[in-house]
């Protein structure tokens, strides 16, 4: 079941604010790994975009279940953290949604194209959400 963003702190997920998010997953090893990344957020869902074969594709491959804190760039001590599912992941338009996240991060949508990559989209359900400050 989705989780509501508070309204205290939906501020955090908009484009307009240009945050980052800590995304964290666990590998099949059980490590943690955390990465700083872009993202998105459509209303129901924090979208985000990976190269396939990279780290987050790989591990999210076999545990798609992700928690990721995003942090006020204005007061560090002011944040969301959202757990939940990745309910989605395509390839398709995955260079127009990197494109959108290099307009929201740079205010323009020249992202580089590398040979041989291929690009994901991936959305994941809030379904549990804290924050502070």
């Amino acid at each position: 079941m989705a989780a509501t963003i508070p309204a205290s702190h939906a501020d955090l997920l908009r484009r307009e604010k240009k945050a980052f998010a800590a995304l964290a997953l666990v590998s099949s090893k059980g490590l943690p790994h955390v990465t700083p990344m872009w993202f998105d957020f459509d209303g129901e869902h924090v979208i985000f975009n990976t190269a396939r074969g990279r780290v987050k594709d790989r591990i999210l491959s076999k545990h798609p279940t992700v928690a990721l804190v995003v942090t006020d760039p204005a007061n560090p001590y002011r944040y969301i953290q959202i757990q939940g599912p990745v309910v989605f992941e395509s390839e398709e338009g995955d260079y127009a949604q990197i494109a959108d996240l290099n307009l929201k991060y740079h205010g323009n949508r020249d992202y580089p194209k590398r040979p041989g990559e291929v690009r994901i989209t991936y959305k994941v359900r809030p379904e549990h959400v804290t924050t502070m400050g």
